[in-house]
């Protein structure tokens, strides 16, 4: 008998062993007889060629060797979304008698004894009860009958539906369509295709928070034509999908906190302008993306940008970025407390990590935790005391000076140390600060009172009433207001 063949077997995804692969042909190929199947896998080393057999092309791979036939019958297309649910959550009775583990439910790798479990309404029940499910690697390929999922497993939240045999975003669709509470899903490793054109909105995704679709080879402007159905999506995890260019989201992922572009290779730096403008976005991860450079060019040495306004924590790690010049960028955004940076070139030129260390504290004045290393008050105000002095001389030959009307240093250094003049500000005295008030308001010093606000601590006066203090003593920042009354 011939092996049966899904009418819609084309561009499906299959198992064949261990080995996952997609349709490619669907045909004879002479002269052998019967019906086979092109595939292309996702494993090259799988395959034998291209799609090419005997001088006749049936289909094509991304891979010279990424592609072979098989006979129908080696090939798992899968099982419904319920199924899948079923067997790894609830008995199986025919198993469970061979075994004389009668009345069981298994909830992952826990199996439950329960008295008296004897009717499918009470499997039914502790499949309702179910909230967060994982039916990764259980070869799921549709969503099943209509309906069907949301009779059965009415209170799931949280399904990770990754490395199945999904073939494409409406089968997903499908299956959250029932699922009416779904806050996480992920469906990473599942090799589908995407809507090429904006689609109508679906209410499948309405409470969607978190959703991860790494190594599914979606593209941005895949992402952007699916992002109206996510209203409400906080976390996006899109590592590994050969994403190279960004485009601007108009109107869609502005709920955005968490973004997961790592093992992308952007094309450049200036990628990253096109997502600058997500008003919520806290957190973003860019490790190993091929970028070389950061730059922020709606501002100047010292001023911040309007860029990312409120993205808190960075990942930069395992990229190309040779320049301290991007390290300087960084001080730009407003709101940037943790940053990670491991294994950029940048952190080759210099030999002593704690050298380094105190570099990167000193050029990024808001920053408390680097390379997931808190940084404590003391080692912040070591690590700006050291950078003065090391870089002191090159501020004066600059054409550096403690007399405000005689500081006019280079522009050139300043590209180098953009933080440095407000450095200096923070080491003055308050009775030198008094003394630059003396030439410009011609009052005493002795008749000044000085203090100020924190733009953290809203409302809350500070006195500097220490003449002999520096002003970092009262942990003043770029920001605060200083005020004087006389």
């Amino acid at each position: 008998m011939a092996a049966w063949v899904p009418s819609d077997a084309l561009g499906r995804r299959l198992l064949c062993g261990t080995e996952y692969g997609t349709v490619r042909y669907v045909g004879s190929v002479p002269p052998t007889a019967g019906i086979w199947l092109g595939v292309e896998w996702d494993d090259p080393q799988r395959g034998k060629h291209d799609g090419t057999y005997e001088g006749t092309q049936y289909f094509k791979c991304r891979h010279p060797k990424g592609g072979s036939f098989i006979r129908p019958n080696k090939a798992n297309f899968g099982v419904d979304f319920l199924t899948a649910v079923k067997d790894r959550y609830t008995v199986n009775d025919e198993r469970d008698v061979q075994h004389g583990t009668e009345n069981t439910l298994v909830f992952g790798k826990k199996t439950v004894e329960f008295v008296g479990m004897d009717s499918v309404a009470e499997q039914q029940s502790q499949l309702n009860q179910l909230v967060d499910i994982s039916v990764r690697e259980c070869a799921v390929s549709h969503a099943g009958q209509k309906e069907e999922i949301s009779r059965t497993c009415a209170n799931i939240r949280h399904i990770n539906l990754s490395k199945n045999l999904l073939s494409s975003w409406e089968t997903v669709t499908a299956i959250a369509s029932q699922v009416q509470n779904l806050e996480t899903l992920n469906i990473s490793e599942n090799k589908m295709k995407f809507p090429s054109t904006s689609t109508s909105v679906s209410g499948a995704f309405s409470k969607l928070r978190i959703l991860a679709l790494n190594q599914t080879d979606i593209t941005w402007a895949e992402v952007l034509l699916c992002a109206p159905g996510w209203p409400a999506l906080e976390e996006l995890y899109l590592t590994s999908n050969n994403i190279t260019v960004l485009e601007r989201p108009d109107n869609v992922l502005q709920t955005l906190k968490l973004l997961d572009l790592s093992d992308n290779q952007l094309l450049d730096g200036n990628q990253l302008h096109l997502i600058a403008h997500l008003p919520r976005l806290e957190q973003l991860i860019l490790r190993n993306t091929g970028i070389s450079s950061i730059h922020f060019p709606d501002a100047g040495f010292g001023c911040k940008t309007k860029m990312f306004p409120s993205l808190k924590r960075l990942a930069i790690n395992d990229n190309k970025i040779s320049q301290w010049s991007s390290i300087n960028e960084l001080d730009k955004l407003p709101s940037l407390r943790s940053l990670q940076c491991h294994n950029n070139p940048f952190m080759d030129t210099e030999k002593n990590p704690e050298t380094l260390r105190q570099l990167i504290i000193a050029k990024i004045g808001q920053l408390e935790v680097l390379n997931k290393s808190e940084i404590l008050p003391a080692e912040r105000k070591g690590a700006e005391l050291d950078y003065r002095k090391i870089f002191g001389n090159d501020w004066l030959a600059a054409g550096g000076n403690w007399n405000p009307e005689k500081n006019k240093p280079s522009e050139e250094f300043l590209a180098a140390h953009p933080r440095y003049p407000s450095l200096c500000l923070k080491s003055m005295t308050i009775q030198r600060v008094k003394g630059l008030l003396y030439r410009l308001l011609k009052i005493p010093g002795s008749e000044l009172k000085l203090s100020y606000e924190s733009s953290k601590l809203e409302g809350k006066e500070v006195e500097l009433d220490n003449d002999l203090k520096p002003l970092q003593f009262y942990s003043i920042e770029n920001g605060d207001c200083v005020l004087v009354r006389w």
